[in-house]
């Protein structure tokens, strides 16, 4: 389990740091790097639902812009709106 699990935190550390755009790149790289040691399996299982959302939608998220019905109100999307690189 724990290699399953090691490998599973690569992938999200790669997907966050690779959006397609820097911005995104910057802040969703920072934020995973931050917390990933910290989060269960259930929680990172979340965070990797929560990285195939757009990166628009993650956006006007983090900006309180938009409260989408894609983005729910689980403890990652929790602690990412009220994450400041």
């Amino acid at each position: 389990m724990s290699e399953k699990l090691e490998i599973l935190k690569k992938k999200l550390l790669y997907r966050s740091s690779y959006r397609g755009t820097k911005e995104m790149d910057i802040l969703l790289g920072s934020f995973v790097k931050k917390y990933i040691n910290e989060l269960n399996l259930e929680q990172l299982l979340d965070l990797e639902k929560f990285l195939e959302l757009d990166d628009e939608v993650i956006l006007d998220y983090y900006n309180n812009n938009s409260k989408n019905k894609k983005v729910s109100e689980k403890f990652i999307h929790q602690i990412f709106s009220n994450f400041k690189k």
